[in-house]
C-alpha cells in the first residue's frame, strides 16, 4: 500500500485550557509531516481573531504549512481581504476559502451588506490578489441547501474556475461515496485534486450529531456496529479499525491524500496514520 500524503484540521481556542490542547495536538501530529494544516472559522465568523492568531501562531512557532479557513460571514468585503492581507503578510500563502454557516441566530446564510454573496466572489478577489493558494469545500453527499448532488458538483466547477486549486471534501463513511462522487466530478470537467476528508470517531454520539448537520449519510450496518461497540466498551478500537479500513480502500482506489478532522484531539488519528505506514519525519520546532 502507498503511504499517502496528509494533512490536519484544527480549530482555534477558545479559552486557556483549549489552548494547551490544541498545543498538545500539534505536538503529537507535526512530527508527521503533513502537507498542511488548516485552522477553522466558527459559525458566524465566531472565531475571526482567534483564527488569525491561532494562524499566526502554528506557522511561525511551529513551522508548519497553514492554511487559514476565510468566510464570507458577517464582515464587509474590506474586512475579509484585510485578514487575507494580514495573514500573507506574516508569510501565509494558503486560504481555506468557504461561504461560511450562518450565526446560529440565523436560519440562512444572508450576505453582509457590503460584503461577498457566496464563494465564488471571495475566491476570485482572493485569486486576484495573486498571492494565495486556494483551497475549497466539496461535498461527496448533496449539500443540505442543495437542489441535488448535480448543483453541488456544478458549484464546485465554479469555484475551481474561480480560481481555487483543490478541494477539501466533508466527511463520508464508506469509500464509493467518494469514488462515485469523484468520477462525477472528472465527468463534469473538473481536474482539480479532491482531497478525501476523514473523522475519525472520537465519540459516536457527536459523529452522528455532525453528520446530520451536514448531510453525511450513515449507512446502517456503521449504526449497529458503533452501537455495539459502546456497550462493550471497544469504541476506540472499532473507529481506528473502521478509518484504517476507509483510508487503505481510498489509497487503493487512487487517493494520494487524506485530510483528517482532528476536533484538537490527535491520538486516534495519529495511530490511524500510523497504522497506514505514516511515521514520524520531523522534530516539532521549539516555541519562540
Amino acid at each position: 500500500m502507498t503511504t499517502p500524503a496528509i494533512s490536519f484540521e484544527f480549530f482555534p481556542p477558545r479559552s486557556l485550557e483549549a489552548s494547551f490542547r490544541l498545543w498538545d495536538t500539534v505536538q503529537t501530529l507535526a512530527p508527521l509531516d503533513p502537507r498542511f494544516v488548516s485552522v477553522t472559522y466558527g459559525a458566524g465568523g465566531t472565531t475571526r481573531e482567534l483564527t488569525r492568531d491561532a494562524v499566526q501562531t502554528l506557522h511561525k512557532s511551529a513551522g508548519l504549512n497553514v492554511a487559514a479557513h476565510l468566510t464570507c460571514v458577517d464582515a464587509s468585503k474590506a474586512e475579509t481581504l484585510a485578514i487575507a492581507d494580514e495573514f500573507a503578510a506574516c508569510g501565509v500563502r494558503d486560504i481555506v476559502a468557504l461561504r461560511g454557516d450562518p450565526p446560529k441566530s440565523a436560519a440562512n446564510f444572508e450576505p453582509h451588506p457590503e460584503g461577498f454573496s457566496d464563494s465564488c466572489e471571495l475566491i476570485s478577489a482572493l485569486a486576484d490578489r495573486g498571492t494565495f493558494n486556494i483551497r475549497v469545500g466539496a461535498y461527496p453527499e448533496k449539500h443540505p441547501e442543495a437542489a441535488d448532488q448535480t448543483a453541488d458538483i456544478e458549484w464546485l466547477k465554479r469555484k475551481i474556475d474561480a480560481g481555487a486549486s483543490e478541494a477539501i471534501t466533508q466527511f463520508f463513511f464508506e469509500a464509493e461515496t467518494f469514488f462515485r462522487f469523484r468520477d462525477a466530478c472528472e465527468k463534469a470537467g473538473i481536474d482539480a485534486p479532491i482531497v478525501p476528508g476523514i473523522l475519525p470517531i472520537e465519540n459516536w454520539q457527536g459523529a452522528r450529531k455532525f453528520a446530520a448537520g451536514c448531510g453525511s449519510s450513515i449507512p446502517a450496518w456503521l449504526e449497529d456496529t458503533f452501537e455495539k461497540a459502546v456497550r462493550d466498551d471497544r469504541e476506540e478500537l472499532l473507529a481506528t479499525a473502521l478509518a484504517t479500513e476507509l483510508c487503505s480502500d481510498l489509497i487503493d482506489g487512487g487517493v494520494e491524500h487524506l485530510h483528517f478532522y482532528t476536533l484538537n484531539r490527535p491520538d486516534l488519528t495519529r495511530n490511524i496514520c500510523h497504522a497506514l505506514g505514516v511515521q514520524p519525519q520531523v522534530e516539532l520546532r521549539d516555541v519562540a
